[in-house]
């Protein structure tokens, strides 16, 4: 079934064949209050009412999962239409009782959904509700013929959308601590590699939140990169043009998991990464647990795609921190 803007939702004339349509959907509305001073700037959210609409997708009864497409405006309204709306999938128990924890799911870099989808309903399987968003500019976001992404080579863009990914995530815990099915006191988030820094993002600005496990990622953002073999091309440029590792740190700190440690030092935080990462420097993970006063750490013996062979004791470890 196509999904129907939310304007057209709130506006259009219902006839009769309308009304079968909308038969299919189910709505909420969802109120965001004025934040908490220990709210870092950057990501506090202004109080407001939002409507979000959700559609049946699957049932996938051997799991014990339901399915349902959602949809919600952005906390933030960029150029490009496409991209303020944002769209997920809601993941749900089908036999679970009682309120339960919920986690919001942070895909990797691609965006194909496949690790965060996947991920999800092994969540969900396991009594917990999992909540998929795309980010921006990925999927139905990303506007017709543009090769506009997240994180480009222009800072200026990229610390604007990780900043609108974190916004649109914390409406996504707002909705999820909103449900009756929720336990609102056991809310989480799970990010893998992108997914990972901005759930680090996340679960530092998030009050909701107490708990979080990061995956491939890590913090010291530009330190830990600057002299990575994959950033040299744009190391060199940004030198010649008079750039400087100390001023793109300047640029880069406020989308750096490590610069809000003090926030994750009262989260309940596990991290996860590839001793052999080749994508994300070891060092980076290294930094941001040191940074957070040494949480747990699990390292696996592999290299950055390698750490799809430890999945299913990733899993095992996120699952244990979210049920408890």
């Amino acid at each position: 079934m196509a999904r129907l803007p939310l304007q057209t939702l709130r506006s259009q004339p219902y006839d009769a064949a309308m009304l079968l349509i909308l038969f299919a959907f189910s709505s909420a509305t969802v109120t965001t209050p004025m934040d908490p001073l220990s709210v870092p700037p950057r990501f506090r959210l202004e109080p407001a009412s939002f409507a979000v609409v959700l559609t049946p997708k699957h049932t996938l009864a051997h799991c014990g999962v339901e399915v349902l497409e959602l949809a919600y405006p952005s906390a933030v309204t960029t150029l490009h239409a496409e991209n303020n709306t944002v769209v997920g999938e809601l993941f749900r128990p089908l036999y679970a009782t009682g309120k339960r924890p919920a986690v919001l799911v942070l895909d990797i870099m691609d965006g194909a959904q496949v690790v965060s989808r996947g991920q999800a309903v092994w969540l969900a399987s396991h009594g917990i509700t999992a909540l998929t968003i795309r980010m921006p500019y990925y999927g139905a976001r990303k506007p017709p013929g543009s090769k506009l992404k997240m994180v480009t080579v222009d800072i200026e863009h990229s610390v604007a959308a990780v900043t609108q990914a974190v916004l649109d995530a914390r409406r996504g815990i707002a909705y999820l601590a909103s449900r009756p099915d929720v336990d609102a006191d056991r809310l989480g988030v799970l990010g893998t590699s992108l997914g990972s820094f901005v759930a680090g993002l996340v679960l530092a600005a998030e009050p909701k939140l107490s708990r979080g496990a990061l995956f491939l990622g890590g913090g010291d953002l530009v330190n830990s990169f600057y002299d990575h073999p994959k950033a040299k091309a744009f190391t060199q440029i940004n030198e010649l043009i008079g750039g400087s590792q100390a001023k793109l740190k300047v640029l880069i700190d406020p989308i750096d998991p490590v610069t809000y440690a003090e926030q994750l030092k009262a989260k309940k935080l596990l991290l996860m990464a590839a001793s052999r990462d080749d994508v994300v420097p070891p060092k980076a993970m290294t930094a941001l647990w040191e940074a957070t006063g040494r949480p747990p750490l699990v390292w696996f013996d592999g290299t950055h795609v390698g750490g799809a062979l430890y999945a299913f004791p990733a899993m095992e470890h996120a699952i244990r921190l979210f049920q408890k």
